[in-house]
């Protein structure tokens, strides 16, 4: 795919997941003044995680980056707005979830008693894939979120 013919799709795929973005921040009752920040950092952590899926990287290493860069941003955006950088991170990160992955697995494991013994083998394997995939991208997206915490500690003198 040429850049061209690219940018249109990672500008919807943008769109789409700032609206996301938006409606889970409103659930969660996050500060109205914080949803452009919401919608923005969404917008761009999907758009990277979509473009390194467009470039062949794996989704777990896609996500991981996408989720990472909402984690550095979301920390700038509550300097800027004052309040706790998950308010941001959170709200923004779900649209990564793997929902239709989860739900594969699970339709599998509902397959698995009524199909026959050739077919069993087949159906665990693929529940088995799903499920790590599952797996390993929501690990991706937590270690993605809490990333500049982990890296940036700020130490307490002690009492």
């Amino acid at each position: 795919m040429t850049g061209l013919s690219l940018l249109p799709l990672l500008l919807e795929d943008a769109l789409w997941s700032a609206v996301a973005a938006i409606g889970f921040s409103m659930l969660f009752n996050v500060p109205v003044r914080t949803l452009p920040g919401c919608a923005i950092l969404a917008a761009v952590g999907h758009m990277t995680r979509s473009l390194l899926l467009q470039l062949d990287l794996g989704v777990e290493v896609a996500t991981l980056a996408g989720a990472t860069l909402i984690g550095f941003i979301g920390v700038l955006f509550a300097r800027r707005w004052h309040a706790p950088a998950l308010v941001f991170t959170v709200s923004s990160a779900i649209p990564m979830v793997p929902g239709a992955l989860a739900f594969q697995a699970m339709l599998g494991l509902l397959r698995l008693p009524y199909a026959d013994a050739a077919a069993r083998t087949f159906i665990l394997t693929d529940v088995a894939i799903d499920s790590i995939k599952t797996a390993l991208i929501l690990g991706a997206i937590a270690v993605g979120i809490a990333a500049p915490s982990l890296l940036f500690v700020r130490q307490r003198p002690p009492a």
